[in-house]
């Protein structure tokens, strides 16, 4: 790289506007889409799509909702024009759906336009050639009068073939192609050339499309160039303005924003921005950035995946991770504090009920595009306790309390340094499992119990607890006495296994809804030299399943006693 680029590169000139509105205009509707995934998008790639692709393609915008589609160049080749011509002979275009196709300023190529949409209810011709300095000199050889008569001609034939099939209601459309890059004053003047021959009328507007055809300048540059043209155009009102820009700088979507601010009315792009170089202006985000504002984009993309899965098999092109709104990972939080931004975010949203969209991280709810909440938050060596905690309670239903969070995370922490690897739900319940005895192999295990009434105790220990427990592989009948049925187990373990716990913490939930719900329940207990242990139990029944909650810090209690003793006797050795 030069160390000093400018002795090679020039910067974009500024256009000359000193009282410019669009910086302070807000999008209020959605403008009209064209897709052109079928014509520039098709024609960025490296196997372009057979007529099977096409087909789907095309039924996937019409679902979607795009009501304007370029399906094709038809003068290109056999492949383009059979494909065109059996939309329509076919009556494959639906009433309320457009389609346009695209021809070099020829009038063989025109010709061959119009003969592929022979039959249709209506259509748009899209007419251009490029006006810029650059295009001028260096590809064509051309002065500006040379470079408008093209244009003229053009128009002149579009008129005459439209006329000879009036049974179609016809539209046309002009791009004065590298719009970008070209004298704003000359665009004009070749726009309002082809005007006088089309004679558009407010009833029947011309669509003039601005293309950033090469993206040369910050997006704040081409609003200006598209407010200097609305303002300088003359029968403004008899003209649609159509924005086409390229992605070459990154900003394409800025580009498009800010030139719907300045005066566009229609945005031309491709889902997910396919197209040559960097890609065309992206309509998902595009329309999606509307959505989050609370504009109407009259697209629907309530099932993102379907329309990736489509747009994926067409291009062959994969959806990035971190595409915006469809990306697998855009929904996605592995950080410990993003996960615990999000958690709270959801509790708050359903606790306040609230019709406005407000949590963290996430700029939209993702069930608004098909997506679950389980892939929200991720767990990974960078995760924390809230989202080890979400993932079991989307995954299972579990809603720890928060220290048992905090305890929990220990042991996926190290589960993830172990593997070096992004956790699953199986991976975490399987931690989980083995952390609180619910895996089956550990020393307590419930058989059977009966909870009676026991006159007579000391303290008000009026309950009796009298159980069979699998420990240590056999069977063997327990009993204690307490003001409850917790206390009467604690008392049972304490008596006749050794195993002195208090509870110092008890919680419980349900399950799911309706006759199939279980109950959750959570114990905190401490030893008599202060040692903390958390046991869960799970069960149709809720006293049960604070039974096994109790049983289920014992075998912890245990399993880490056994650990401390292996790892001395080792230190010792």
């Amino acid at each position: 790289m030069l160390r000093d680029p400018s002795v090679k590169y020039r910067p974009f000139p500024q256009v000359d506007i000193a009282d410019r509105e669009w910086p302070s205009r807000t999008i209020t509707k959605a403008p009209r889409w064209l897709s052109t995934d079928m014509r520039d998008g098709n024609q960025a790639l490296i196997d372009p799509m057979d007529s099977e692709k096409k087909t789907r393609f095309f039924e996937l915008l019409c679902k979607v909702g795009v009501k304007e589609i370029e399906v094709g160049f038809p003068s290109a080749g056999a492949t383009e024009f059979d494909f065109i011509a059996g939309l329509v002979q076919q009556g494959r275009v639906p009433d309320d759906v457009i389609i346009q196709v695209l021809t070099q300023s020829r009038q063989d190529l025109i010709e061959k336009s119009f003969e592929s949409l022979k039959g249709a209810k209506q259509a748009i011709v899209h007419l251009y050639n490029a006006v810029s300095p650059a295009w001028r000199r260096i590809v064509f050889n051309m002065e500006r009068p040379e470079i408008k008569a093209i244009a003229v001609a053009g128009a002149k034939v579009l008129r005459d073939e439209a006329a000879k099939q009036p049974d179609t209601q016809w539209h046309f459309e002009y791009s004065p192609e590298t719009f970008s890059t070209a004298e704003l004053d000359f665009s004009v003047e070749v726009c309002e050339a082809v005007m006088d021959i089309l004679q558009p009328t407010p009833e029947r507007p011309l669509i003039l499309n601005l293309p950033a055809t090469v993206e040369a300048a910050t997006p704040n540059i081409y609003a200006d160039q598209i407010e200097w043209f609305c303002r300088n155009i003359r029968n403004r009102s008899s003209v649609v303005i159509s924005l086409h820009p390229h992605n070459d700088r990154g900003t394409g979507v800025a580009a498009a924003e800010l030139g719907l601010m300045a005066g566009g009315d229609r945005v031309e792009g491709c889902l997910f921005g396919n197209g040559e170089r960097t890609g065309n202006c992206d309509l998902v985000t595009v329309g999606l950035n509307l959505y989050t504002q609370g504009v109407d984009p009259r697209l629907d993309f309530s099932d993102i995946d379907e329309v990736i899965r489509t747009v994926e098999y067409c291009n062959n092109i994969p959806v990035h991770p971190r595409h915006p709104y469809a990306g697998d990972l855009v929904f996605t939080a592995f950080s410990g504090s993003h996960q615990d931004a999000i958690k709270k975010g959801f509790v708050a949203q359903e606790a306040r009920n609230d019709e406005y969209w407000e949590v963290p991280y996430l700029p939209i709810d993702p069930a608004d595009l098909g997506r679950s909440y389980e892939a929200v938050i991720r767990v990974n060596s960078q995760s924390g306790k809230g989202g080890v905690a979400w993932v079991l309670e989307q995954d299972k239903g579990l809603k720890l309390p928060k220290r048992m969070q905090a305890d929990f995370s220990r042991h996926v922490q190290a589960l993830a340094d172990e593997t070096s690897r992004e956790l699953n739900a199986a991976d975490i319940w399987g931690a989980f499992a083995k952390a609180y005895a619910l895996d089956g192999e550990h020393p307590f295990g419930l058989i059977d119990y009966q909870e009676t009434h026991a006159p007579g105790g000391i303290g008000g220990a009026n309950r009796m607890f009298v159980g069979k427990i699998r420990l240590e592989g056999e069977e063997r009948s327990i009993s204690g006495r307490g003001n409850g049925l917790i206390s009467s187990v604690l008392a049972a373990l304490r008596d006749e296994c050794g195993i002195d716990l208090e509870v110092a913490d008890y919680s419980e939930h349900a399950i799911g809804h309706g006759s199939d719900a279980q109950a959750a329940a959570y114990v905190e207990c401490r030893t008599a030299e202060g040692k903390t242990v958390f046991g869960v139990g799970v069960d149709a029944d809720v006293a049960t399943a604070s039974v096994r909650a109790v049983l289920s810090a014992a075998n912890v209690l245990g399993t880490e006693a056994a650990s401390a003793s292996g790892a001395s006797a080792a230190s010792a050795a």
